[in-house]
């Protein structure tokens, strides 16, 4: 990791020390510099003039007017304006990389080598240990090379959903943008695998993370069936593709989901409902069974849970060690006693967010800063990279940069 003089920041996490440039708007590349930023790097956001369009994503909108899209992707990052279109604007970029560890952009395709910047034309040359990671919708060639990617419709030529929905409902979207945000994921798994093989060679590389591959990834078990039987994957709605019983079912008091994922849970569930007889029936006894036979276990099941509890049943069965659960809304989700104690939802400097998944014994990461305003930080990031006080004010007067100005 690299190593300079720079203004105190938090000292913490498995990533303290790996300086990181975000030129990344939206979601997928932000997501990736978030988590990155939540284990310790120093996350520097770049933003155009006309800043990331998830600020104006609302409603809702904070109190300086900034949407809760946004909020949920930038924190613990410091953020600063600048006119890339500008050479001036350009230099500063370049000024910041001298000592950086990780580049995340998702500029379309051909914009940096358009700016004389791009990897491959001037950053590995010039900057030999930064690792460069992109994320873009389809990669830059092939048919689909250079298109532009959303999430929904990554969702719909990348197969996720012609399997997601029912026969009522027809192919639909998943309801949260599950591409992007696993696109991020990958994106960072690629910014860690390069930084662990620089520790080997001393050489950065460039990482590439799409929509459409992400999307195509994410088709388990459905890849696997097709490509083994030939047969095309159909719609199932809440029911599992292999599994039996693994689906939703209605109960006296809410819809419950059972994820029965062998024979042995199985045994147990017969017990719990007492109905043991039903574990050995041969129609039952096995998932290739049950998958036969799964509208007639359907409706087996359904006409006894639909005399109980769904709450106090799916505590008894998860007490009992057979997985189930209530389907919540996001509000009984997110004020849940176990979401809290898992540390879930945070807040920090007055804004509330979600909290980190991955949990580390000796380097845990932490949520230290809100996400910046618009501009935040320029001057500070500014000084941080040489520039002196009438400078920083002359690029301000020209806009090359850009500074929050407080209501």
């Amino acid at each position: 990791m690299s190593k300079s003089t720079r203004s105190p920041l938090p000292v913490f996490g498995a990533l303290a020390g790996l300086k990181v440039i975000d030129l990344s708007r939206v979601l997928g590349g932000p997501y990736c510099g978030q988590i990155l930023a939540d284990h310790g790097a120093n996350v520097i956001k770049v933003e155009p003039p006309a800043g990331d369009e998830t600020r104006a994503w609302g409603p809702p909108f904070a109190d300086d007017g900034t949407a809760a899209y946004y909020l949920g992707l930038n924190r613990n990052k410091r953020d600063i304006v600048i006119d890339l279109s500008r050479a001036e604007g350009r230099e500063i970029v370049l000024k910041m990389l001298a000592d950086a560890d990780v580049l995340i952009e998702n500029f379309k395709i051909g914009t940096l080598e358009r700016w004389g910047i791009g990897y491959e034309q001037a950053l590995r040359e010039r900057f030999p240990r930064l690792i460069h990671c992109r994320v873009s919708g389809f990669g830059a060639d092939g048919p689909l090379g250079g298109a532009p990617g959303y999430d929904a419709v990554a969702q719909a030529l990348g197969g996720l959903m012609s399997v997601n929905g029912s026969a009522d409902t027809g192919p639909m979207r998943v309801g949260v943008p599950v591409v992007d945000l696993t696109t991020g994921l990958s994106a960072v798994i690629g910014v860690l695998l390069a930084v662990v093989e620089r520790q080997r060679s001393g050489r950065g590389q460039f990482v590439e993370a799409t929509l459409y591959d992400t999307a195509v990834s994410l088709l388990h078990p459905q890849s696997a069936n097709w490509l083994l039987s030939g047969k095309a994957p159909q719609l199932s709605g809440n029911a599992h593709s292999n599994i039996v019983p693994y689906d939703k079912f209605r109960t006296r008091t809410c819809e419950v989901f059972l994820g029965i994922g062998n024979n042995g849970q199985w045994r147990k569930l017969c017990d719990f409902l007492g109905r043991p007889e039903m574990a050995s029936e041969p129609r039952f006894a096995t998932n290739a069974d049950r998958f036969g036979n799964r509208d007639t276990l359907r409706a087996l099941l359904e006409e006894h849970l639909l005399q109980v509890d769904g709450e106090l049943l799916c505590h008894q069965l998860l007490a009992a060690g057979i997985p189930a659960g209530a389907v919540r809304a996001i509000p009984q989700v997110l004020s849940d006693p176990h979401t809290l104690h898992r540390d879930m939802v945070v807040q920090v400097e007055g804004a509330q967010g979600i909290g980190i998944p991955v949990k580390l014994s000796r380097t845990p990461g932490r949520t230290h800063s809100a996400p910046p305003h618009f501009g935040q930080h320029t001057r500070e990031l500014l000084a941080e990279h040489g520039y002196g006080d009438a400078t920083i004010e002359a690029l301000i007067a020209r806009g090359t940069v850009s500074q929050h100005v407080p209501a």
